[in-house]
């Protein structure tokens, strides 16, 4: 098996099914309510893609997915992929019109639907779509022994959709191909294999989340088992990780953060765990130090898009002094650092980040010109790279440096103003558990900096932590407000919804007349 996750291309169908006949009888998914063999696996991977096929989908059709994380939704997202269909699973905690949106944009004539969000949407739901209850899926599939007719997809081929985490208007459809995916993780699934790692992985973020992908796909290609959870839960996790001895996983900052904060956390058993993988959101030096000193095995960070373009990798456990960057490109990734006229920058210099890869989405789901708007096309070669959305610099060992999202920098009185930057000095604080800085309009200045602090108990007060923080700062770069707030609104993959802390400043304002 690990000469074949070695060649160019692959499919996932074969892979899995050459597992099951390996080892019928070994675990390959569980979740809350049970556990299946890797021939049950099949079996059902098997009759649910036959009863797709049989019930009207088409070659390249989507198959949506509604519904929290569970061992029927992975296998509906592994049937949808083997009946030449694409998974396109969709954002749980999006609007009821998002939601409609995303259906529509995907060509979907299924929905597979858990009974908590059916129930929360009403039985008008997207009326037009075939609804299949997830909990009902054994009633539904095709009889048992029933085998799909071979396919064998093109790499350029559709293998699933991924809607964007957008908090406005209808998230946009990003497409993975067969061979994207199999370049992705086809080398993971062989790393672990040839490292002689058991292959047990915990995945802890929703499976609509490319996130989750890491801890779900590579590990089946693998052949090792996928323990699912629902919604997050710090004990929870812990007590998975420890009773099914995990090896590898993927979190999110917040994630880390919450575990190191939980009263509980030592009295865990986590000395299987190998690898442990974080992607998604800005990932501190502090809570990277502090995961490295309190739980074992590596940890990789990840620097990515769902969209694809550059690729970094951070193994925190080797480069100790670099825990302040996202790494240095992976194999098969490059990068450049523009200015904003589109022109490379020197090292060290910090301008917008693009990037190209193995791993480049096909494109937004019916949205050519939109994903046009996200290319820069070098003019010397007419290479079409991905831009980044960040600013970044990358210092002389070639480690990238994030200094910020390009849409969040502020512009005051001509200067350019970094939030990570500000948001680090808030962090020296001692009271400081988490900070935060926006842009806001300002009549002096186009712009001014506004801060957003948690504070530790017993914190001092607000102004004087402005003003011992103000005191480090430039004249540009100085704030002129501090909030606390109890929590930091975040998507449900982590990342800050700065919007949303823009709009609260926005309503105060308002109330205040």
């Amino acid at each position: 098996m690990l000469e074949q996750l070695k060649t160019e291309f692959g499919t996932f169908p074969t892979i899995l099914s050459q597992w099951a006949a390996l080892q019928p009888n070994a675990p390959a998914m569980r979740d809350g309510r049970g556990e299946i063999t890797w021939g049950e696996l099949d079996d059902r991977v098997e009759r649910l893609a036959a009863r797709l096929i049989g019930t009207g989908l088409e070659r390249g059709q989507a198959v949506a997915i509604l519904g929290t994380s569970s061992v029927e939704y992975a296998l509906v997202f592994l049937a949808a992929v083997r009946a030449g269909g694409v998974a396109a699973p969709l954002t749980t905690s999006a609007s009821r019109e998002q939601l409609e949106g995303m259906a529509a944009d995907s060509g979907a004539r299924h929905l597979f639907i858990d009974a908590t969000k059916w129930a929360e949407l009403g039985s008008d739901f997207l009326p037009t779509l075939e609804h299949v209850p997830l909990e009902g899926l054994a009633d539904w599939m095709a009889p048992e022994g029933t085998r799909t007719p071979a396919f064998k997809p093109d790499p350029p081929g559709d293998f699933n959709i991924i809607y964007s985490s957008g908090t406005t208007g209808i998230p946009k459809g990003i497409v993975h191909s067969h061979g994207m995916r199999w370049r992705q993780f086809a080398s993971t699934a062989a790393s672990w294999l040839e490292a002689g790692l058991p292959v047990r992985t915990l995945a802890a973020t929703p499976l609509y989340s490319n996130t989750t992908m890491v801890a779900f796909l590579p590990a089946l290609l693998a052949g090792g088992t996928v323990t699912i959870m629902g919604k997050f839960d710090c004990g929870r996790w812990l007590a998975l990780a420890q009773d099914h001895r995990v090896t590898a996983t993927m979190l999110v900052p917040v994630q880390y953060q919450r575990l190191m904060e939980y009263p509980g956390f030592d009295d865990y058993d986590l000395s299987s765990l190998a690898l442990k993988y974080c992607t998604s959101a800005p990932f501190s030096a502090d809570l990277k130090r502090e995961v490295l000193s309190r739980m074992p095995g590596a940890l990789i960070e990840i620097y990515s898009m769902t969209e694809g373009g550059l690729v970094c990798l951070l193994a925190a456990h080797e480069f100790p002094d670099k825990l302040h960057t996202v790494g240095r490109p992976a194999p098969g990734s490059e990068l450049k650092v523009l200015d904003g006229d589109d022109r490379e920058v020197p090292a060290g210099v910090a301008g917008n980040l693009v990037g190209r890869s193995l791993t480049m989405m096909s494109g937004y789901r019916n949205q050519p010109d939109k994903t046009r708007e996200g290319w820069w096309t070098d003019p010397a070669t007419g290479e079409v790279w991905q831009r980044m959305g960040d600013i970044g610099r990358v210092d002389a060992d070639g480690f990238v440096e994030l200094v910020g999202r390009a849409k969040d920098m502020i512009i005051s009185g001509g200067f350019n103003v970094y939030p990570s930057d500000l948001e680090a000095e808030l962090e020296k604080e001692p009271d400081v558990v988490e900070a935060a800085v926006v842009g806001m309009p300002s009549d002096r200045w186009g712009e001014t900096p506004v801060g957003f602090v948690r504070l530790s108990a017993g914190a001092r007060e607000v102004g004087d932590i402005l003003a011992s923080v103000n005191a480090r700062l430039g004249k540009t770069q100085r704030l002129s407000a501090l909030h606390a707030i109890e929590e930091m609104p975040r998507s449900h993959i982590g990342k800050l919804l700065k919007t949303e802390l823009r709009a609260l400043i926005e309503d105060e304002q308002a109330a205040a007349g």
